[in-house]
């Protein structure tokens, strides 16, 4: 299943895409709006301001992700981290300034939930993680860190913010 972002109102929308070929237009109408748009299957492809057009890059798990497990809010989704610090929290169409926005329905996660920083020093990898600050708190391996603290985490920590967990992972298989 594919899932889709109404342009206007952000609602998610979901259908069967291997039943279509490649380059077909499929036209939707929002059940949430009724909003009506269009896109084509196949390559992702974007405009840049001078009108251009640029194809979506597949994203990279160079310095690994996080699993997010698949709850009643949302569904199990695969993020990538980058180098640096990465804001994490649930998508929203008005959210700015989250690195790594996830798709739920959790109303007990912050739209700036918690940050976890990748250093990379003598090619080694390093991960911290701490609260943004939010109003639930973010639990590492069901301990709440404290206002403040900052805490290393490693491949396979289990992360929890709100009603939504997410597992740390170094590389991408």
């Amino acid at each position: 299943m594919k899932r889709i972002f109404c342009p206007k109102c952000d609602h998610q929308l979901s259908f069967d895409e291997t039943k279509y070929k490649e380059g077909k237009i499929l036209v939707f109408v929002c059940t949430q709006c009724t909003h009506q748009f269009k896109i084509k299957l196949g390559r992702k492809v974007v405009k840049t301001n001078d009108g251009e057009e640029e194809e979506v890059k597949e994203p990279d798990f160079t310095y690994g992700y996080i699993k997010v497990i698949e709850n009643q809010f949302g569904y199990a989704q695969e993020l990538p981290l980058t180098l640096g610090d990465n804001i994490i929290g649930r998508r929203n169409k008005d959210t700015i300034g989250v690195d790594i926005p996830i798709l739920t329905a959790d109303p007990s996660m912050g739209r700036k939930h918690c940050i976890i920083t990748v250093k990379e020093k003598d090619r080694k990898i390093s991960y911290s993680l701490r609260d943004f600050p939010s109003l639930t708190g973010t639990f590492l391996n069901n301990v709440l860190l404290g206002k403040k603290e900052q805490a290393f985490i490693y491949e396979g920590d289990i992360i929890t913010i709100g009603a939504t967990t997410f597992i740390l992972h170094e590389t991408k298989d």
